[in-house]
């Protein structure tokens, strides 16, 4: 195997630890070489892999989720030292809690997107192309613009405010031994990003496919990065075929809370599956990362719901979303710990706290997306804003409904918030839409006293975006003139 000088994957998967060069970690899911896929079962055997890949801790199996609320302002600790506490603190250097698992992980799942890329491409040059693996080739692109998408928020700056500023590198097929990749521009990235998703969204089918990525998905995915460029009309473009299509439902209220039990369901539009014998992170996933301290044995409350979430939700105390809220160990009355991810039971549907699917696609936030961009677009659409907002804002049924005269952007950011809460979301709408996080460090005061932000901040504080790691930067000298600035 060679060794390539330069590090984007430092950390192997556990089944290679030995292999630390950048594109040498090969993938365990028949997508390791350049002749590995010879026919349409081995590529569907990759793509399983690839998608398995993405439920890493160090993906959506919990830090990138973790990273988007406790940078937010919806999260707050009640204690340092219980694990990840340096994302809601910013402590972070290119050699301290630089969090270079996202940036390692993330690239080895798109070495396994080029590899199926790659040798699908081959069999189709070679009169061997068919419609499923043609299909498969659209997941691996719009897997691929998904995590490219995922990196540039980690790494760069938002789009709307320095695209020519340094994004990440594009990796898009093998690299010689001797390469050393730099970083490309924030647009170039997305310009990509958006590539593949259209090149993608011809070979996807349009069925109901669980644990898959299907047109609807790939969809979802250009409204998500339409709305971080600013391009409203696109977005909402994408998110009404979505809607109109009617292939997906949103839950009653009677439905939703027990929809976080559940394997599947009629709002998931892509989900990953956890499972008690495969990919069950067990006291270190994100159900146990949310409960309260001591609620069973392994959990210790990590991170719990702000006082100003708390407050946000409050404004119905018959708001449904209300039921997947439980006490955290701060008081008797407050229901700071979230049950997402823990099965409303504790259970799930597998009999597990643990082994529960992580929906990183909802058809509620395609609605709330659509109600942006309605309201956003050049010509605004206030009617529409409202309609889209009013079907998941009756969740808080004492809520009056908006109307093209009452609807604002700060309702449907709020609401966000709300059914969008412990997703991974809100920090990164926070920046794109330029607004300033407030911190409930008082939650924790005096104990704890956080020295490596302010209170508030803003996306032009340094520490909004990761530092490269500074492994990677001496494997990789080209990268590091590239560093991000003030690190």
């Amino acid at each position: 195997m060679k060794k390539i000088n330069i590090s984007i994957i430092l950390m192997s998967i556990v089944l290679l630890s030995s292999c630390n060069g950048f594109l040498d970690v090969k993938p365990s899911n028949s997508a390791a070489s350049e002749t590995s896929i010879t026919n349409v079962n081995d590529a569907g055997v990759a793509i399983n892999g690839l998608i398995s890949k993405m439920s890493s801790a160090d993906y959506y199996g919990r830090n990138f989720i973790m990273y988007g609320d406790a940078k937010g302002g919806d999260f707050a600790i009640r204690s340092q030292g219980r694990g990840l506490d340096a994302l809601y603190t910013f402590n972070h250097s290119a050699t301290s809690n630089s969090y270079s698992g996202y940036w390692n992980q993330i690239y080895h799942n798109i070495l396994q997107a080029n590899n199926i890329i790659l040798n699908i491409n081959k069999l189709e040059a070679d009169g061997k192309g068919s419609t499923a693996l043609s299909s498969y080739k659209g997941q691996a692109l719009t897997a691929r613009a998904l995590m490219y998408f995922d990196l540039v928020r980690l790494y760069g700056k938002p789009y709307n405010m320095d695209k020519a500023s340094y994004g990440v590198p594009l990796i898009l097929e093998p690299l010689d031994a001797a390469a050393q990749p730099t970083r490309n521009s924030v647009e170039e990235v997305y310009t990509q990003i958006l590539k593949d998703l259209k090149d993608a969204e011809p070979m996807l089918s349009k069925s109901v496919s669980k644990g898959y990525l299907n047109y609807y998905a790939n969809l979802a995915i250009q409204g998500r990065v339409y709305l971080h460029m600013d391009r409203f009309d696109d977005a909402l473009t994408a998110a009404e075929i979505i809607i109109n299509d009617k292939k997906y439902t949103l839950y009653t209220n009677d439905k939703w809370v027990a929809s976080w039990s559940l394997e599947g369901g009629s709002e998931s539009i892509f989900e990953l599956a956890m499972y008690v014998s495969e990919g069950d992170l067990r006291t270190g996933s994100l159900g146990y990362y949310l409960l309260r301290n001591g609620k069973i044995t392994g959990a210790m409350g990590w991170f719990m719901a702000s006082d100003y979430y708390l407050a946000r939700l409050g404004e119905d105390a018959d708001d449904v979303r209300w039921g997947i809220m439980d006490y955290d160990e701060s008081a008797n009355d407050r229901f700071g710990s979230c049950l997402k991810y823990a099965g409303v039971d504790l259970k799930g549907d597998k009999g597990s706290t643990s082994a529960v699917n992580i929906k990183v696609i909802r058809l509620s936030e395609v609605y709330l997306m659509a109600a942006e961009a309605a309201f956003r677009k050049a010509t605004p659409d206030k009617t529409k804003a409202a309609d889209y907002l009013n079907a998941i804002r009756k969740r808080a049924p004492n809520l009056d409904p908006a109307d093209a005269t009452t609807v604002t952007l700060d309702m449907i950011i709020d609401e966000r918030s709300k059914e969008l809460f412990a997703e991974g979301h809100r920090y990164f709408d926070m920046l794109r839409l330029n607004r300033t996080i407030e911190f409930n460090d008082d939650f924790i005061s005096p104990a704890v006293q956080i020295s490596h932000r302010t209170k508030t901040i803003n996306r032009t504080f340094y520490k909004a975006i990761l530092p490269i790691s500074q492994a990677e930067m001496d494997a990789n000298p080209a990268i590091a003139a590239q560093q991000n600035n003030g690190y």
